[in-house]
């Protein structure tokens, strides 16, 4: 298990929700921005190239993050394009774009790419939780969390450890330090 990991992030609050479980794990998160095209795929094909190219940027291990989020009435999309949708059409224009459908389901993806360094295949970790979109509700600091609803809450108005029990980036990041015991314990 390393002791510290460059996770490729200049979003703070991604940063938090990852130190937030890796922390006391005993893993130091130290955060690296670092702009690295992404090509278009799917969410493992984006985050494993992400991944490929970062641990070539910084020349030794890495973690990096990609988050869809996928509305059942549109065949998965925005899906790992949500970034680029919430900035364009805000909270408002992603309710919008299932304005013509009943079916307001969705599900949250986070998939989390470990590489050791260049050269190294990555390993992903993916979390997946189902829920519904919803109008605005709660803090409206952090992406699209106001308006994924999961047993009645929008992410935003959960309290961070509630949150991280059962969002998509907690149960990849479980995965991943399950992933890290074992290693570590092989290792030992």
């Amino acid at each position: 298990m390393p002791s510290h990991l460059n996770f490729i992030t200049g979003n703070a609050n991604k940063l938090r929700e990852v130190k937030f479980v890796l922390d006391p794990a005993g893993i130091e998160v130290r955060s690296q921005s670092i702009d690295i095209e992404e090509v278009q795929g799917t969410v493992e094909e984006v985050t494993k190239s992400k991944c490929k190219k970062a641990a070539e940027t910084v020349n030794g291990p890495v973690l990096v993050e990609d988050t869809a989020l996928c509305y059942k009435a549109l065949g998965d999309l925005p899906g790992p394009y949500i970034k680029w949708f919430m900035t364009a059409v805000g909270h408002d224009g992603l309710n919008n774009l299932l304005a013509a459908y009943e079916d307001k389901s969705a599900e949250a993806v986070c998939t989390f790419g470990y590489c050791e360094g260049p050269g190294q295949e990555p390993i992903l970790f993916q979390g997946r939780c189902q829920g519904k979109i919803v109008p605005a509700r709660g803090p409206a600091d952090f992406g699209w969390d106001a308006v994924f609803e999961h047993n009645g809450k929008t992410f935003a108005e959960m309290e961070k450890a509630e949150k991280s029990a059962i969002s998509h980036r907690g149960m990849a990041l479980k995965k991943l330090q399950e992933w890290f015991n074992e290693e570590n314990a092989t290792l030992n």
